[in-house]
């Protein structure tokens, strides 16, 4: 039987450090993590100081020569940029390289198209890539007759690749235009669940933050902790994008007060902006949320960077004006002190488990300010309210008299407005 060959790809990044840029070093170590996340071997870097990019080959041309027998020098076979290549540039640098060239965008776009397991996902990848595609046609033409055959690890455009990439460009804007109305019929579903969400006055609390802050793992652990996470575990992994399709649980307390915990997908700096587009109506479940849990990898050095990230792209779907936590995970490892609560600041180590409570108690302190005490006495032929106050609230004394019931119950205004007759207290 014939072996298939398989190709490794060894690859050398560039990157343009723009007028000085303080987060310039920290971008290129997160491109070799992104790089990686594809089995792609990094054997090098190259970078140049630049006022302004070139506008025909995005580095300096006597930079070329350099990055050229670099790839030669460590027998790379692909160059991946820091930043998105207009189609022109892509066509100059494969053409004066010799190699295949892609760019960050390109890169997060295929880790993407890897990590989508729901057919939502799935399309709205797909739709990011043909968007990215349509104006770079030619230039990827070139690119693939010069990748080769093969299978295994490393970069694939798979999914928008090869195959589509025969399409004219009228079948890609075709399949763009058919994509947009599935997306937009999702959407309508997801806003048929919120209506109802809201009809039940349940409130949601969103996981919101850049990718690899343990999002997923405060989700399990909170989870557990109030016993419910057999089945309802969602992955938890040390990678970029682990996660990328949109976690509900139903979360319900001791107390009896339930609300909806929901985890979206991660941020990374300069997220391609189809990408951001197409997983907008994900995105819109933070927007709905009552409450936002912004969870910060504090031991990276650069969590202030990666705050200020996630803060733009939520401003970039319109995610504004909701009551935020801002839950600093990982303080085990930052060597500071922890659980610490601060106003609406708090420091966990979700993986030691410490800190869940005090932030169950800070969620509830938010979304739970509804809830009022009161004393009810109920008639005993009135056995469907006194069930309900059990099921729906939380019960702190029961007492039996001559009337009836005696409950002294905390619950939701609008219960206490439904059963007002009752209350005597």
């Amino acid at each position: 039987m014939q072996q298939i060959e398989t190709i490794i790809e060894k690859a050398v990044l560039v990157g343009v450090n723009l007028q000085n840029d303080p987060n310039f070093h920290y971008s290129m170590e997160e491109l070799a993590s992104l790089a990686e996340a594809l089995d792609v071997t990094v054997m090098g870097t190259v970078t140049q100081n630049l006022e302004r990019i070139n506008p025909s080959h995005y580095v300096g041309t006597g930079k070329i020569e350099e990055i050229k027998s670099f790839i030669e020098e460590l027998d790379g076979n692909l160059v991946i940029f820091n930043d998105e290549l207009s189609p022109s540039q892509i066509r100059n640098l494969e053409h004066d390289l010799e190699c295949k060239v892609i760019d960050r965008t390109m890169l997060i776009l295929d880790i993407f198209d890897r990590r989508a397991k729901t057919r939502e996902a799935q399309m709205q990848v797909e739709l990011a890539q043909l968007q990215y595609m349509l104006p770079r046609l030619v230039g990827l033409h070139a690119s693939l007759s010069r990748q080769g055959g093969g299978t295994g690890g490393g970069f694939r455009n798979r999914g928008a690749g090869e195959t589509k990439l025969e399409l004219d460009r009228r079948k890609i804007e075709d399949q763009i235009s058919k994509l947009r109305k599935e997306l937009e019929g999702v959407k309508e579903q997801r806003e048929t669940q919120r209506k109802k969400r809201r009809k039940n006055e349940i409130p949601v609390v969103s996981l919101v933050g850049y990718t690899n802050a343990g999002k997923s793992t405060i989700m399990n652990r909170l989870l557990k902790k109030i016993g419910q996470e057999d089945n309802k575990q969602v992955l938890e992994k040390n990678m970029l994008f682990a996660t990328l399709d949109t976690s509900v649980r139903n979360i319900e307390l001791p107390d009896k007060k339930t609300f909806l915990l929901t985890d979206t997908v991660g941020f990374v700096s300069k997220l391609p902006h189809h990408l951001v587009k197409a997983f907008r109506s994900t995105l819109e479940e933070a927007r709905e949320a009552d409450l936002l849990l912004h969870v910060v990898d504090v031991s990276n050095e650069q969590y202030r960077f990666m705050m200020d990230v996630t803060n733009k792209t939520l401003n970039e779907v319109d995610v504004e004006d909701i009551p935020t936590i801002y839950v600093y995970n990982k303080s085990d490892i930052a060597n500071v002190k922890y659980p610490l609560v601060s106003g609406d600041n708090i420091w966990i180590s979700a993986q030691e488990d410490s800190g869940l409570d005090e932030l169950i108690e800070m969620i509830k302190q938010h979304i739970f300010s509804h809830y009022v005490e009161c004393e009810m006495m109920i008639p005993f032929d009135r056995g469907d309210v006194v069930s309900y106050l059990n099921a729906n609230a939380q019960v702190k004394e029961t007492e039996y008299e001559e009337h009836g019931t005696r409950l002294v119950v905390e619950l939701k205004e609008s219960d206490m407005k439904k059963y007002e007759n009752f209350v005597i207290k």
